[in-house]
């Protein structure tokens, strides 16, 4: 088909360069078509995708590349390729799309780049659920800018990360994609990514745009039923401060459906509220066959023209992975069902981006000869976000283990470099398809760098991470008798759709550790010799048992897969020569019983005396120990002195602000222990009083701050009105009047001092160009 249109009309009356308009203007129909799509060269019957053995684009390359190409899909990323081989390859298909097709329009190359450039030989940074215990978006930001400069160097444009959904229950299996069940956190964790990621020259893409997270029952695709209030308050803020201050330049639906309508055909969100009230002027693409689910899934499209139609004219730019159905397009617009000018303006969108990728102007004679994906660099964040993320949950005074004496070794994930990986690792989500194969870098395991550290340890495997055989306990207790400590590293082990405990299609109904770990542990503990238990893993599991119980462990550590040097860094903390400074970034479970949940709850989202049970989490969002203690006092807003900890704000002078205008909240920070240590402040939000329930604790404002023995040092925050706004009943997004309650501690449950806040003034209605963003100040001294 050769049709010309040569009126690209108001589609691109505005917002593209003369050439994106003069690129558009010339185009045929299938020149156009061919914009719109990705094509998965080397995609077969490995499952790294949803349904994608299923799902494999029939077309051979050549004739799908004919009239030009959208976007070429993970070339690094499907299977292990030696870099420079594939780059020489890749630079020779750009030169040839440049060449042999009319127009000379070079691919867009997109690769996933969640725990780094997912691709042999390269990095492996710890999961975002450790991003978010980390609470240091500094460091995030810096390792994304590492992970961009490898892509880029590559010929990569666009990563396909990170992940904004907010958790809300920990049995879904993405949770370890997850950054934190706190909106702010992920918001500016996310945000830092997205900046240290476009900064090297990619472009960032948010996902999974919106509302995944909260799928029924914790289960991959379920439908989900929040209210837009939910929406607006939980879900939405994240994606709104990366596309408001984050600058992002592509977004990714969600597979879900929300009451009913699947996102992926949703106007109002992938339009009207991202392009028209957001501003964002970016690429939307489809999540991995999301276009065809419209189809085969849902239901709501009767063909795969249908399908394409709804999710071209919702908002959908390109469809992912390859050309499924929207080169049935042709047909709408042959038939009269779609004007070629909502083509245009999904075209002109992606032309701007190559636009400004630069190219439209590459000439790809630069071929790289030599390339280092793991550098020192990469390392060394590595490195600082895996110890920075590790929770100490338990130290009855066993941690550090300065003088251990003999170390025994135990668990299934003592040895194995993979427990120390996420689901989206290229390891996990490839390497698992191509058994024997070298990982490309190195990756200690726990119990190599536990030897490294101490000297020789025993060892005894235990068990598996899944099934049911107990006959290895006899030999771990064993060796644990032998020992002055045994250190027992249990957890989940990634993997995607049935492969695995935790990660894509991964979903939980029991939130127990997989297998027999627990009867392990148990066994281990009963043979009397002190037990530091070790948890590696993607989700947070119902550990009461461990944390609470005078014949538990006397030693709890929690490690969100924390990659390439989590060994070491494990090592580090268990030696002393680090202290552990992580913090919750979601909260542990009692059980899978009290899920979905999140401490953002009313009241009656707690216990209660309406019901017999208790879903209060075994510990809290922002919890963590140290080796070292921490003061928090000083607590002021606007410079009006507080009450200390267990007094009520009510009866403290109140400081005043008008709604919609920021406030100053500070607070001082000591390091009264013995040992250099890191503590996160953190400020929470009480609101007693609202037009609708409200949350029993919000985070407000938060900082790292590490901090010598005996120093001390002053943490400002300025805090935009954002901060205390919500959505009332008419759901507009207000700061309404009245009184606050302030509170300063080392978790969501605990504070140190409180302060009381009043807020006045009519009812104040947030804009998108309200702050968003606290602003954090930290003097020394």
């Amino acid at each position: 088909m050769t049709i010309h249109n040569t009126d690209v009309g108001a589609a691109l009356a505005a917002g593209f360069s003369p050439r994106v308009q003069a690129l558009v203007a010339d185009m045929t129909l299938d020149e156009k078509l061919a914009q719109l799509v990705g094509y998965w060269v080397d995609q077969g019957d490995e499952v790294v995708a949803p349904l994608s053995g299923e799902k494999v684009t029939s077309a051979a390359y050549t004739d799908a590349t004919v009239h030009g190409l959208g976007h070429l899909t993970r070339v690094y990323g499907t299977r292990p390729v030696d870099p420079i081989e594939r780059a020489a390859w890749l630079w020779g298909e750009q030169r040839r799309l440049r060449t042999e097709t009319r127009l000379g329009i070079p691919a867009l190359v997109h690769e996933e780049c969640l725990t780094g450039f997912a691709a042999w030989q390269a990095a492996t940074f710890p999961t975002p659920l450790a991003w978010g215990a980390s609470f240091d978006p500094d460091a995030v930001e810096l390792m994304a800018s590492a992970i961009g400069r490898s892509m880029r160097e590559l010929g990569v444009h666009q990563g396909l990360a990170p992940v904004l959904d907010v958790v809300r229950d920990a049995r879904w299996g993405r949770v370890d994609e997850c950054i934190a069940e706190d909106p702010y956190v992920v918001g500016t964790i996310g945000t830092a990514y997205v900046r240290g990621l476009q900064g090297a020259g990619v472009h960032a893409t948010l996902k999974h745009f919106v509302g995944y997270s909260a799928s029924r029952a914790g289960r991959n695709h379920a439908p989900v039923h929040a209210g837009q209030r939910e929406l607006q308050d939980v879900f939405l803020p994240p994606f709104e401060m990366a596309v408001r201050d984050g600058g992002v330049r592509s977004v990714m639906n969600s597979y879900t459906e929300i009451d009913g309508v699947p996102v992926a055909s949703s106007p109002e969100l992938l339009t009207d509220l991202l392009r028209r009230r957001w501003g964002f002027d970016g690429t939307v693409v489809s999540d991995y066959f999301a276009v065809e689910f419209l189809r085969s899934m849902h239901g709501v499209a009767g063909s795969l023209g249908e399908a394409a139609q709804l999710a071209l004219e919702a908002g959908i730019d390109v469809e992912l992975p390859g050309p499924d159905a929207y080169p049935h397009l042709a047909e709408r617009v042959a038939s009269g069902a779609l004007p070629e000018a909502v083509i245009d303006r999904a075209v002109a969108r992606v032309l701007a981006e190559k636009e400004d990728l630069g190219l439209l102007d590459a000439d790809f004679d630069d071929v790289p000869t030599a390339v280092d994906l793991d550098d020192t660099e990469h390392r060394a964040l590595a490195r600082r976000i895996a110890e920075e993320s590790v929770v100490l949950l338990r130290n009855d005074g066993v941690l550090p283990l300065a003088t251990p004496g003999r170390i025994a070794l135990i668990g299934p994930n003592a040895d194995s470099a993979e427990a120390l990986m996420g689901c989206y690792s290229f390891a996990n989500h490839v390497l698992a398809h191509h058994p024997g194969f070298a990982m490309g870098f190195e990756i200690p395991t726990v119990r190599e760098a536990v030897a490294a550290r101490f000297g020789e340890v025993a060892y005894a495997e235990g068990c598996a991470v899944e099934g049911s055989d107990t006959s290895g306990f006899d030999a771990a207790a064993e060796v644990a008798r032998g020992a002055d400590v045994a250190i027992v590293v249990v957890g989940d082990r990634a993997g995607l759709f049935g492969r695995g405990t935790v990660g894509e299609g991964n979903d939980a109904d029991s939130l127990e550790l997989p297998g027999v770990q627990r009867q392990l542990v148990e066994a281990v503990v009963a043979t009397g010799t002190p037990v530091v238990l070790v948890l590696l893993t993607g989700r947070p599991y119902a550990i009461g048992w461990a944390l609470d119980t005078v014949d538990g462990p006397a030693a709890v550590l929690q490690a969100f897969f924390p990659g390439e040097e989590g060994g070491p860094a494990l090592a580090s903390l268990l030696s002393g020569d680090a202290t552990p400074s992580g913090r919750l970034p979601v909260s542990l479970p009692r059980s899978a019983g009290s899920q979905p949940y999140s401490y953002l709850h009313p009241v009656l989202g707690g216990p209660s005396g309406v019901t017999s049970t208790d879903p209060t989490p075994v510990r809290p969002f922002g919890f963590g120990l140290s080796y070292t203690s921490f003061e928090r006092d000083e607590l002021r807003v606007d410079g009006v002195d507080t009450a200390p900890a267990g007094v009520t704000a009510s009866g403290t002078a109140a400081a005043e602000v008008r709604a919609g205008d920021a406030f100053r909240v500070s607070a001082r920070v000591t390091n009264t222990g013995r040992v250099r240590g890191a503590d996160v402040v953190q400020v929470y939000a009480h609101r007693a009083v609202a037009s609708v329930t409200r949350p029993v604790a919000q985070l407000v404002a938060y900082a790292r701050v590490e901090l010598e023995p005996g120093e001390s040092a002053d943490v400002r925050f300025t805090v935009p009105a954002s901060r205390l706004a919500y959505s009332d009943r008419a759901l507009r997004r207000v700061v309404e009047p009245g009184e606050v309650e302030l509170r300063l501690g080392p978790s969501c449950a605990a504070f140190d001092a409180v302060a009381a806040l009043r807020i006045t003034g009519p009812t104040y209605e947030l804009s998108v160009d309200d702050a968003r963003v606290v602003d954090v100040e930290v003097r020394r001294g």
